[in-house]
């Protein structure tokens, strides 16, 4: 996408308003001049250690999924996350080893923002993603907890370049 048609994209996003810049799709191949991750809602809520960790794994995620589609000039990304819950898993649910009912799920609530040069947001792009629980591993082992912060990091950023676009 040439620099002029971005531009256009842009402008038509500005002039229709906030509603069209959530609904807007980008264009193919647009690279991002950054990728950043906000956990500032999770410190708002005295969750600083793990705040930390959620950036950290995230922001692994998002310059692995958006690799070949970040650097130079551009909009950057900006994915804000509003919210993380790592429910209780101890193994199967019902006991015969078929895994549980939906409840031993873990999520990811949050939103990208495209955001221009002047801090204008281009899109906004709400999303919610969900994974077991027993992507973590043994529920067990002390490492399970992280490796599930990991893999529902991940599973966010995959996604998140899929719905942008531009593949």
């Amino acid at each position: 996408m040439t620099r002029w048609s971005r531009l256009l994209v842009a402008a038509g996003l500005l002039a229709a308003g906030p509603a069209a810049a959530q609904d807007a799709t980008l264009a193919p191949g647009t690279r991002f001049s950054a990728v950043r991750v906000d956990v500032g809602p999770l410190y708002a809520r005295g969750l600083d250690v793990f705040a930390d960790r959620v950036r950290a794994d995230l922001q692994a995620a998002l310059d692995q999924a958006f690799a070949d589609r970040i650097g130079g000039r551009g909009p950057s990304l900006v994915v804000r996350v509003t919210g993380l819950s790592l429910n209780p898993y101890a193994g199967s649910e019902n006991g015969r080893g078929r895994g549980g009912n939906g409840t031993n799920t873990d999520y990811l609530d949050g939103e990208a923002l495209v955001v221009g040069p002047r801090g204008e947001v281009l899109l906004r792009h709400p999303q919610l993603s969900a994974t077991p629980a027993s992507f973590g591993g043994a529920w067990y082992d002390p490492a399970s907890e992280s490796r599930r912060v990991v893999a529902i990091t991940q599973h966010y950023a995959q996604w998140l370049r899929r719905n942008l676009g531009g593949d």
